[in-house]
């Protein structure tokens, strides 16, 4: 009860200090945000990143902030920095899931037949069906995270493999906005990257169909 009471009042902390921030109306205009961003000097890489990884806890859409990331800091280290702060997001909600909030969230879902059968799908097929889930989402992206906390999965696979599985589509969104925002336009370069990031997201939606067609999954 102490570590549910103690979360809980972390959370509503955090969400009043986005707020007294305006942090929620500074990212409906992109320049605003950008500008704020950019305000912190040579840790602005590091508020977006914990700005993101709250995000993702909180449950926010991730798009905007993925795509503010591409127009503030280039296709490159914004795409190193969007795929950081969704890491840390997506670890620190499992683990709040695993560790202090559990029964309040298996409460929730443990009635859900999909969530019965990512249960039942990790005890079987281990990181098989978190690779399915992720790039055939059955749940939401931000909840897909509660939601493994409950499972047995193993964390440190978790964290690793839900890494590098939001590397793809973070980068088309990055590697997009990025580009326009550089001024570089539809440049050969820019062409070249945001079409090798959307062949390999294609790529990676049928690896699926095929551990089902296997009947590993």
């Amino acid at each position: 009860m102490k570590k549910k009471i103690l979360i809980g009042t972390l959370l509503v902390i955090l969400i009043y200090l986005l707020y007294k921030l305006n942090i929620f109306e500074k990212v409906k205009n992109i320049e605003d945000f950008k500008n704020w961003i950019n305000n912190f000097g040579i840790v602005a890489p590091i508020v977006f990143i914990i700005i993101y990884a709250l995000a993702t806890v909180l449950f926010l859409p991730g798009t905007p902030f993925t795509l503010i990331g591409g127009i503030i800091f280039g296709p490159i280290l914004g795409l190193v920095y969007v795929v950081l702060g969704a890491s840390i997001g997506l670890s620190l909600a499992f683990l709040l899931a695993r560790y202090f909030i559990r029964d309040t969230i298996y409460n929730k879902v443990k009635d859900n037949d999909t969530f019965q059968k990512i249960e039942e799908g990790v005890k079987k097929n281990g990181w098989r069906i978190l690779l399915i889930t992720r790039l055939v989402p059955i749940f939401p992206f931000n909840l897909q995270n509660y939601i493994y906390g409950l499972t047995n999965i193993k964390f440190v696979m978790y964290a690793i493999l839900s890494s590098i599985l939001i590397i793809p589509g973070s980068a088309v969104y990055v590697l997009s906005s990025g580009a326009i925002a550089s001024g570089e336009g539809i440049s050969k370069k820019n062409i070249i990257l945001i079409a090798v990031a959307a062949i390999i997201f294609v790529i990676l939606s049928f690896i699926p169909k095929l551990f089902v067609k296997k009947g590993e999954v």
